[in-house]
């Protein structure tokens, strides 16, 4: 899929010499192309796409439900209205920007929505009532979003209106090095954490009776799941659907529900779908460039269908 994804486009480049350029270098226009344009895009929509899957199986983990995901739960958008308040209120009025100031923003902006959900499920216990909350959520944040964008100029407006819809065009290698900073240490975390997870999977008091601190555990998985949305909206935009479909699709895949197995897997899933999109985002509809968040949701949406039917129909069996 990397090699598809760095080949494809108006000017098409063999895998073949996608190998030697990457290793001896060159100055021909293709290497110009892969090194100046798709390269940086490719990477970054492998760091980002595997890191979003990620964060939702946390998040799945967290609220022992497959339909949970930082897009669903509105985490993606409290991150998106963070970062819109920075590049409108603080960017626009002192010029200066950096990989760590949207990060930042972002984090907030995901922590917010995550605490808010979390101090609901208090008073909620029902799961689907607490998902719904979640989507109000998400729903007031993209409201607060489009009213700062209101107080925005008009480049402004444009710049985040082609943010907004989600793309992992026009990245630079100092975004990608963040990018792959965060997720990096994201990712050993939740390596760190998958022995409790397995615990977690037989319930609480097995849990604890293994010794996890199981307050510990579940703030840990609110904390490295929003880090990893936050980072994608930060440099992304919100990518729809990857946090839900993925995983499920993964599960699947590998025939287990170890945390061990699919942790790693849906990084490698959630990267492959995000390059596989990425590269239907760019070619489809040539030279008219579609928003990632449009074809994640082409090809997710159904698979969370699916996933409902399926619940649903096991649910009835059972009844």
């Amino acid at each position: 899929m990397f090699l598809f994804s760095v080949g494809s486009g108006s000017v098409a480049i063999a895998p073949a010499e996608i190998i030697r350029i990457l290793s001896a270098g060159g100055d021909s226009t293709e290497a110009g192309i892969i090194w100046k344009i798709r390269l940086p895009r490719t990477v970054m929509a492998l760091i980002l796409g595997g890191g979003l899957s990620v964060s939702g199986f946390l998040l799945q983990t967290y609220f022992d439900n497959p339909i949970a995901g930082p897009y669903i739960l509105g985490i993606s958008s409290g991150a998106k209205l963070a970062v819109a308040l920075v590049l409108i209120f603080y960017v626009d009025r002192f010029h200066r920007s950096s990989s760590a100031l949207l990060i930042f923003a972002a984090f907030l902006g995901a922590l917010l929505v995550t605490g808010f959900i979390l101090l609901i499920s208090r008073s909620i216990r029902s799961m689907a009532a607490l998902l719904v909350a979640g989507v109000m959520a998400g729903y007031i944040s993209s409201a607060l979003t489009e009213l700062v964008i209101t107080f925005a100029e008009d480049a402004e407006i444009a710049r985040l209106h082609g943010w907004s819809q989600g793309s992992f065009s026009g990245v630079t290698w100092e975004n990608i090095r963040a990018a792959a900073i965060i997720v990096g240490i994201s990712m050993v975390l939740a390596m760190l954490l998958v022995k409790p997870m397995g615990a977690m999977r037989l319930g609480e008091n097995y849990a604890r009776s293994m010794g996890v601190n199981v307050g510990r555990f579940r703030i840990s998985l609110i904390l490295i799941s929003s880090l990893l949305s936050a980072c994608v909206t930060a440099f992304a935009g919100p990518v729809s659907f990857v946090g839900i479909a993925v995983p499920f699709l993964m599960r699947r895949l590998c025939g287990t529900d170890r945390p061990l197995v699919l942790v790693p897997a849906c990084f490698a899933g959630g990267a492959a779908f995000c390059l596989f999109c990425d590269m239907i985002a760019r070619t489809l509809c040539a030279p008219t460039e579609l928003s990632i968040s449009t074809v994640t949701a082409m090809f997710g949406a159904p698979v969370v269908i699916w996933m409902m039917i399926r619940r649903s129909g096991r649910g009835g069996n059972d009844g």
